[in-house]
């Protein structure tokens, strides 16, 4: 096609959830609620991994980096989405758009990466425990965390750029509550099919790679576990991952749901919720899953709260 006939676009606009002011009411409330659950949440993992010295092990980490990561991970595009409830032009800039896309894809596929991290923390605590102070040293941990930030950099910038080079000539609606990868392909005056190859081998080998070495990690981990003579010995190594394991499905599962199935059955009102759930919901619910599991978090957490009380 050519864009020369077009007017270039240089803001999107995306469309509202519902055209029904009480739905619209109510979205915002429940949102709102959310959000400000998963700052809270995440918020006091970070804090209590800091400021607890019981929790200064390569595990809790990894745990604290996670929790900054989700903060981020919703913050990139839920303040913006209650913004448009409030507002009758729901408008973003081209630049603003390309920058919540980067933002919002990097700390994803950082996650992606922390989560193969965390998974082979894991292991080697469970595995190789008479090696475990040497494998997982602080220079590890760190050289782990700084990977997954820089593969992540580097690959959304290659991402974010592919897509935002395109020329996008109108309609401008987004039909999303946030610039995401598909919604905007549809949106260029030219064939994408270039780039949605490339997104979907990013998508594989960013999301799907470190999912498999998860599941190696974990073929491992259980086959090690089962051969531990005592029961008791068999609770702990089960309940040190069970936490991992609950966030790894939520968070793969909605991720690999959206953004690997065929595009033939792709639903912007599907796509809507689906992003929502490993958004907002993921989010929210993984402090409490690493809590409620975890004696060593709720016993740092009495701490807290008893040093609160004293001060």
């Amino acid at each position: 096609m050519d864009s020369s006939n077009h007017t270039v676009v240089t803001y999107f606009q995306f469309l509202p959830f519902s055209s029904i002011p009480e739905i619209q009411a109510s979205l915002f409330c429940l949102l709102l609620f959310m959000y400000l659950s998963t700052l809270a949440g995440n918020i006091l993992i970070i804090t209590i991994t800091i400021v607890d010295a019981a929790l200064h092990s390569p595990m809790y980490f990894f745990l604290k980096n996670f929790s900054f990561l989700e903060i981020g991970y919703t913050t990139s595009t839920i303040p913006k989405m209650l913004v448009n409830f409030l507002t009758k032009r729901k408008n973003v800039s081209f630049l603003g758009c390309a920058t919540q896309m980067y933002a919002f894809s990097l700390l994803g596929i950082t996650e992606c990466c922390l989560l193969a991290a965390m998974a082979y923390d894991r292991y080697v605590a469970i595995c190789r425990p008479l090696h475990y102070m040497t494998m997982m040293s602080w220079n590890m941990c760190f050289l782990l965390s700084t990977m997954s930030w820089l593969t992540a950099v580097l690959v959304t910038l290659v991402q974010t750029t592919f897509i935002f080079t395109l020329p996008y000539c109108g309609p401008n609606g987004i039909n999303h509550f946030f610039c995401d990868l598909l919604p905007l392909l549809k949106l260029a005056c030219v064939p994408t099919y270039k780039n949605e190859i490339t997104t979907y081998i990013i998508a594989v080998l960013f999301i799907m790679v470190p999912f498999l070495f998860i599941v190696v990690s974990y073929v491992q981990i259980l086959h090690t576990a089962f051969k531990i003579p005592s029961a008791k010995g068999k609770r702990k190594a089960f309940s040190t991952c069970f936490s991992h394991l609950v966030v790894v499905t939520r968070f793969y599962g909605s991720g690999t749901v959206t953004y690997l199935r065929p595009k033939a059955s792709y639903s912007s009102s599907s796509n809507k919720l689906l992003s929502l759930s490993y958004m907002l919901m993921s989010p929210m619910l993984n402090p409490l899953i690493y809590s409620l599991r975890n004696k060593e978090v709720k016993q740092a957490f009495k701490r807290l709260l008893v040093k609160n009380r004293n001060m």
